[in-house]
């Protein structure tokens, strides 16, 4: 169920600047929290190639690192930033660090997370590299970690979202 004011959460990027997803303007928008340490850190690269592929179509990735998962995200904003373009060439943008369960979840995460994924689970993040597909009439489609981003649901979702 899409939250009508999931568009106006504020969040800050990577320079501490407040940011909304209604800052994305007519784009749709694939949410991740991320992480620099995990097994599923090579999605980075799957990531960045959607942002290739449906950039100029409307698709955004955001990437919002996380370090509530075995302390798999333990750097600074510029370690982070260095981390994903050094290594993986990543071009689309990186928050601030979020907490996406507990207590001092994120608005933005604790909205997301009322989203049930294909197989009707809401609730908390599993694990890092949770995807969000929400679309700019605020509709949000979950995929869970280890569902890789070009996965054919989440490209299935995407073309739908852009089309």
């Amino acid at each position: 169920m899409a939250d009508t004011n999931l568009h106006d959460i504020v969040f800050l990027d990577a320079e501490g600047k407040e940011r909304t997803l209604a800052a994305f303007d007519s784009r749709a928008v694939l949410v991740v929290n991320v992480a620099s340490r995990c097994g599923l850190t090579p999605q980075y690269e799957q990531l960045e190639e959607l942002q290739k592929q449906y950039g100029e179509r409307g698709l955004t990735v955001i990437g919002f690192p996380c370090n509530q998962f075995l302390g798999q995200e333990p750097g600074s904003m510029e370690q982070i930033l260095d981390f994903c373009s050094t290594t993986y060439g990543v071009t689309f943008p990186i928050m601030q660090k979020t907490k996406v369960n507990g207590r001092n979840a994120h608005e933005l995460y604790k909205s997301l997370k009322t989203t049930p994924d294909a197989a009707g689970k809401s609730g908390r993040v599993e694990w890092n590299f949770e995807k969000f597909l929400v679309t700019t009439d605020g509709a949000v489609a979950r995929f869970r970690p280890r569902q890789r981003p070009d996965d054919a649901e989440i490209i299935s979702a995407i073309e739908a979202a852009l089309s």
